[in-house]
């Protein structure tokens, strides 16, 4: 059975079977999104992907060993910083935050958690972090991202020619108007692209050969820093459930196998 964490009480919790049972953290964080896109965009698409994920997993197991943890609010943004309203964690506090998580929920008898990375800033931590969970205290920490981006329905869902899209853009949008449109402001918005990485045929901000950027690197036509990538004003709420119901679904295989998962003592 699938349930939220924050809403058992201790007899509850210690009557689960722990060992067995799945925690599932989202992962958000509170940065910038281009004039358009509430700095909460990564939090609430957390929340929201809960709710399609738990609908999702029910159509093949109604019985699923899970808790949600709540979504995490704050992440590792650095790229976002000098951006008006943007909150980062320092990668050594984010570290120790999550690790101090972990190591709660093996104290209590837990032994698989799930990261549900919904800020790819957030990942490199995670990645180490989930190695270490491992080894410190045999916790198995699984990592799922939260976007599927390139699923072919999520792919059309961008507008032609907008094809740049990336952070704070039409997808990212679509979703939070696909949560509540009254956060976006379309009428506000402009398009980033990579302006610096024009021409480059190797090195982009991602890829094979790349930089870690920052979100002055993503600029307008006109070179103002504007920290998005795309166009986000083909943003529309259908679109938003298309990509977090296609997100939600694309992630129901490798729970499920999580679930299965052998434990070693």
């Amino acid at each position: 059975m699938i349930r939220n964490y924050w809403e058992l009480t201790r007899l509850e919790m210690e009557s689960l079977d722990r060992e067995n049972t799945v925690v599932l953290i989202p992962l958000g964080a509170l940065e910038q999104h281009g004039n358009q896109a509430p700095l909460g965009t990564d939090f609430l698409i957390a929340g929201a992907m809960l709710e399609y994920l738990k609908k999702e997993i029910e159509k093949v197991d109604r019985d699923y060993p899970m808790l949600m943890f709540p979504p995490m609010p704050i992440g590792l943004s650095t790229e976002h910083k000098d951006f008006c309203g943007s909150i980062t964690f320092k990668p050594e506090t984010y570290y120790h935050m999550l690790y101090d998580i972990g190591a709660g929920l093996s104290r209590h008898g837990f032994r698989k958690l799930a990261f549900l990375v919904c800020h790819g800033g957030n990942a490199p931590v995670v990645q180490i972090l989930s190695r270490e969970l491992r080894s410190d205290f045999g916790l198995y920490a699984f990592i799922l991202s939260s976007g599927a981006f390139d699923h072919p329905d999520v792919k059309a869902t961008i507008s032609p020619g907008n094809v740049w899209d990336f952070h704070g853009g039409e997808m990212e949008t679509s979703m939070v108007m696909a949560i509540d449109p009254s956060l976006v402001k379309l009428d506000t918005a402009e398009a980033g692209e990579p302006l610096d990485f024009e021409g480059n045929k190797s090195l982009m901000p991602y890829g094979k050969v790349s930089i870690s950027w920052m979100g002055e690197d993503w600029k307008t036509k006109e070179g103002k820093p504007i920290g998005i990538g795309g166009d986000p004003k083909g943003a529309t709420a259908e679109k938003g459930r298309i990509i977090l119901e296609t997100s939600a679904r694309e992630l129901v295989q490798g729970l499920l196998e999580i679930r299965d998962f052998p434990i070693r003592d």
